[in-house]
């Protein structure tokens, strides 16, 4: 597992080579100028000029990703050519806020998704079956803005049951210190704002969770059906014991690692296909930031904020590999 887990580790950094390499070019294949972003429109062409030289732009195009691929190393992501702010400082509570948000996403994807899935496949060609399958259907089909503009629209104006955007109300004066609002407010004992967060969460998180759900329903549905064919399950009921206990004890554990899969892939989509979401219920998330820098022609802050969320996406399909080994002990690597 060692051995495994230390060769996996060494595999991303051509990986990683790889994305940034793609990342800078695609960033610098986007039409507009970055001189003329920080200078103005009616910049005279020396003060551009020497803007760019500034910068590294008249460099050619090897010698810009070299500079840029030595920044990275020493942790620099470079600085907003808006705010001035160095990227690493000013992505922080960004990068939590989307955190936030993905993580509530997944967590009620995988819950509903889960046991949806578990009722569809114990209670096969049955009613209930064909009810959690048009459920799952309907939430791969509906786009996720069409639902958060109709969760709005319902839960917000017309029942007025929760705020239809931003992540806190203002008036609250609350500032965390992790950037995760609920664990912020948990730690200090604060359950108003912990309630007004939560609040703000549930919408957001609902509509960002409603495909990964039914696609988590699916796959427990058919790693359910073909584990409950098992002869160990046979072995488990001619026990006696109780089908509720056969299937979430002994069936559940056998029938999670495509599961985990699926979940592992869709919480890495998650962090970075959270832009629609974040930019209809105006949530201050990464995506929401690197939205904003593309219309601002922020060339660094986008570059490396995908870069940012590509690390991530890696990092997490590296950990549910290892996480395999420890669901299921027949899973050996490194070992032939």
């Amino acid at each position: 597992m060692l051995a495994y887990t230390i060769r996996r580790i060494f595999m991303l950094i051509p990986v990683l080579i790889g994305m940034s390499l793609v990342t800078f070019a695609i960033v610098h294949a986007i039409p507009g100028d970055p001189a003329k972003t920080i200078a103005g429109e009616k910049a005279s062409p020396q003060e551009l000029a020497e803007i760019r030289h500034n910068l590294g732009l008249d460099q050619p195009f090897y010698k810009q990703y070299f500079l840029y691929v030595n920044d990275l190393l020493h942790g620099n992501l470079g600085t907003s050519l808006i705010t001035h702010v160095p990227i690493s400082e000013e992505i922080q509570p960004y990068l939590a806020a989307t955190a936030e948000l993905s993580l509530a996403a997944m967590a009620i994807a995988i819950f509903f998704g889960v046991n949806l899935g578990i009722l569809s496949a114990w209670r096969q060609n049955s009613w209930l079956d064909y009810s959690g399958m048009v459920v799952a259907l309907l939430g791969v089909s509906i786009p996720v803005f069409w639902l958060g503009l109709m969760e709005q629209w319902l839960f917000a104006q017309k029942l007025g049951i929760f705020p239809s955007s931003g992540r806190i109300d203002p008036r609250l004066g609350f500032e965390g210190f992790s950037g995760f609002y609920v664990l912020d407010s948990l730690f200090s004992g604060d359950f108003t704002v912990l309630g007004d967060v939560m609040m703000h969460l549930i919408l957001p998180a609902v509509a960002l969770g409603t495909i990964p759900m039914a696609i988590i329903a699916r796959m427990t549905r058919s790693s359910v059906l073909e584990v409950l064919r098992s002869d160990f399950v046979r072995t488990a009921r001619a026990k006696g014991l109780s089908e509720f206990w056969v299937v979430y004890k002994h069936t559940l554990k056998n029938a999670c690692i495509p599961v985990l899969t699926v979940a592992g892939l869709q919480m890495g989509l998650l962090l970075g296909g959270a832009v629609l979401t974040e930019t209809i219920f105006s949530w201050p998330g990464v995506g929401r930031y690197i939205y904003d820098a593309i219309g601002q022609r922020d060339y660094p802050v986008i570059q490396s904020g995908i870069l940012v969320l590509a690390t991530i996406f890696v990092v997490i399909n590296l950990l549910v590999d290892l996480i395999y080994a420890w669901i299921d002990p027949r899973i050996q690597y490194g070992k032939d």
